[in-house]
């Protein structure tokens, strides 16, 4: 199973949003997914219409109980996407682990030799704590959305700065398949800017692919939908399949096919 968290230590920054509708494409487009939701306030869950009651195996079980990793897993509405919710528990999952051995590995060992998927998604919180560092610890590589706004590369330095941490005392492998431009306005000359420093900065690492600036990509997490299934015509849904296109096309020759 390919393994992809999506993080960016600034909220806001349509981190959640990339998640379900990135996954949701793979799934269209034949693979099997699974999107774990590893953000205490759970949006992702939320998103895919997987209500606070049906959690009754979470993520937060996943990382300090050890349970199975099957018993975690809950069917979307969504053919071939699965998903492992969040609850509130986690939120405290962090303190929780601190004294625990080997607590930075506990999601790459729950989901070690799983075959059920093809590819996963971990969408993370918008912190660089115990959880993020999970997520990192067990993916392949690392994709970042990234908002067209000032401080973007500011953050992002941050966040690479980790990333190069967490090869050299966790996770060796661990790469950064591409950056993903969100909320991306034409019609604002600083959204431009922005995209320009970025694209100078880091290159082909870049998607060329943007996510616009979309009311149905707002709007759908409210009807418990991606914004694929909400809208598939918008513009935000057609942006978010040919990223997944993108995104297939930079994974190794012998993983392009489900």
């Amino acid at each position: 199973m390919l393994t992809i968290a999506i993080a960016n230590q600034k909220g806001g920054v349509g981190k959640t949003t990339t998640a379900i509708n990135i996954a949701t494409a793979m799934a269209a487009t034949g693979w099997r997914t699974l999107l774990i939701d590893l953000d205490p306030q759970g949006n992702a869950s939320t998103g895919l219409g997987i209500h606070a009651d049906s959690r009754e195996v979470s993520s937060y079980d996943l990382l300090v109980d050890e349970v199975a990793l099957d018993s975690a897993i809950i069917p979307t509405s969504i053919p071939r996407l699965d998903i492992i919710p969040a609850t509130v528990d986690l939120s405290g999952a962090e303190v929780e682990l601190v004294a625990v051995e080997g607590r930075t590995h506990r999601l790459h060992r729950a989901l070690a030799n799983h075959a059920g998927h093809d590819i996963a998604f971990i969408d993370c919180p918008p912190s660089l704590g115990l959880l993020t560092l999970n997520a990192l610890c067990a993916a392949d590589t690392l994709l970042v959305p990234l908002q067209c706004e000032f401080f973007a590369l500011e953050g992002l330095s941050q966040l690479l700065q980790t990333v190069d941490q967490v090869q050299k005392r966790f996770n060796p492998d661990l790469g950064i398949i591409g950056v993903a431009l969100t909320m991306y306005d034409r019609r604002n000359r600083l959204t431009d800017e922005v995209s320009e420093n970025v694209r100078e900065c880091l290159g082909n690492v870049v998607f060329e692919t943007v996510i616009p600036r979309n009311v149905r990509l707002s709007e759908a997490p409210g009807h418990g939908l991606p914004a694929l299934i909400y809208d598939q015509h918008c513009t935000g849904s057609r942006a978010y399949m040919a990223l997944a296109r993108e995104l297939i096309g930079r994974f190794p020759a012998e993983r392009q096919a489900a």
